[in-house]
């Protein structure tokens, strides 16, 4: 018997115990985002030993790949045909995983230009509680069956079912890119990037803190160099450039010194220092005013993601990410038992229990993950 069948069949085993037991089971990969969301709990499945590449065609962007693949394979494997993963997702350690990556769906700067994890999950192959193996979606944007249940496993914080395979689109990396940057106060910051999404100009990232506005142009090398003479500012290096994105990507920016993500999490390290502030992800229209927060921001995607270092109660932020029209999540640190998602209003959350109740009706797979009564 083939090894990956051979993983499969532990697998379905395994969950079969499970369901019998009614016992629950925390599924993870390489454990790099446990700090993230409601605290784990449960009996570990471990889903890096089903790991490699199915399929890839570099001609029709496409690759097919396992749960427990590295995500520093995968990007390995894309890099070879001048590919990427658009929406650079998050690693925070090196033991990270696609599963991982698409049960957390986090995206990284190129987002605010290209879409989110969601947005490039053409397929996915799940395990139930019976231990079956279902087939969603398939390989193509155009192959719309089952579209949206392949979409739902992004963010999913894996409460739904165990992600045995994912089909992602993937795009060339572009041709050039180029950072600048300008000084900025926060509004004159939101300002400007709003001014600048509504006319043709490759932006791929921006990122603002400090008073501090970098902004990144990238594709066509004549697009680029006219974007350039368009916006001025001072035109960072590339090696200088790459870091900063980086940092960025990874939490490694001074902004985000303490958290978990910062240092390369592991469950040795998923909690703050003392020392430490709360950091909060707020999800905003790019054209809300700067929030009057007590606290430091950072802000990404053109304004619409704001980054949050406070110690303001959680009331008071989502009060206030509320009225700007967004939300509110605790992203690391601070006191989960206000809720690490913004709270859903009651229709919603009745759906996402019986989406839960769909997919897992006895409730073993990383319970309370994403909700703590889900």
């Amino acid at each position: 018997m083939e090894p990956m069948q051979q993983q499969l069949d532990y697998f379905r085993e395994r969950i079969r115990s499970a369901v019998a037991a009614r016992q629950p089971l925390q599924l993870r990969g390489g454990g790099t985002k446990d700090w993230y969301g409601e605290v784990p709990s449960g009996a570990i499945l471990d889903t890096r030993p089903y790991s490699g590449v199915v399929g890839y065609d570099p001609t029709e962007l496409v690759i097919t790949a396992r749960c427990g693949t590295p995500l520093a394979e995968l990007e390995a494997v894309l890099a070879q045909h001048n590919q990427m993963l658009a929406f650079e997702p998050p690693h925070f350690g090196p033991d990270a995983t696609l599963g991982g990556m698409v049960a957390a769906g986090l995206s990284g700067p190129r987002r605010q230009a290209v879409g989110s994890v969601r947005d490039f999950v053409l397929g996915t192959v799940l395990m139930d509680t019976r231990g079956e193996v279902l087939h969603f979606g398939g390989q193509v944007m155009k192959n719309v069956a089952g579209y949206d249940v392949s979409r739902l496993m992004a963010g999913s914080m894996g409460i739904l079912a165990l992600l045995l395979e994912v089909s992602l689109k993937v795009l060339p990396r572009p041709f050039m890119e180029a950072t600048l940057q300008l000084e900025a106060s926060q509004a004159d910051a939101i300002r400007m990037l709003n001014e600048w999404g509504g006319k043709p100009l490759p932006l791929s990232a921006s990122l603002w803190h400090d008073g501090r506005l970098l902004v990144r142009l990238s594709g066509a090398t004549s697009a680029v160099r006219a974007a350039q003479t368009m916006l001025g500012g001072q035109l960072l290096d590339e090696e200088a450039a790459s870091h900063a994105w980086q940092q960025v990507r990874e939490q490694r920016h001074p902004f985000f010194a303490s958290s978990p993500a910062s240092s390369a999490s592991s469950p040795a390290s998923s909690s703050t220092t003392a020392s430490s502030l709360p950091c909060w992800r707020l999800s905003l229209p790019s054209i809300a005013p700067p929030l009057a927060l007590a606290g430091e921001q950072l802000l990404e995607w053109g304004g619409a993601l704001r980054w949050l270092r406070s110690d303001a109660d959680a009331a008071t932020i989502r009060a206030a990410a509320g009225q700007a029209g967004g939300h509110a999540t605790l992203f690391s640190g601070g006191d989960k038992r206000a809720g690490v998602f913004h709270p859903l209003a009651s229709p919603v959350a009745s759906i996402q229990r019986r989406l839960k109740h769909s997919f897992d009706p006895e409730g073993i797979f990383n319970p309370g993950r994403l909700y703590k009564d889900i």
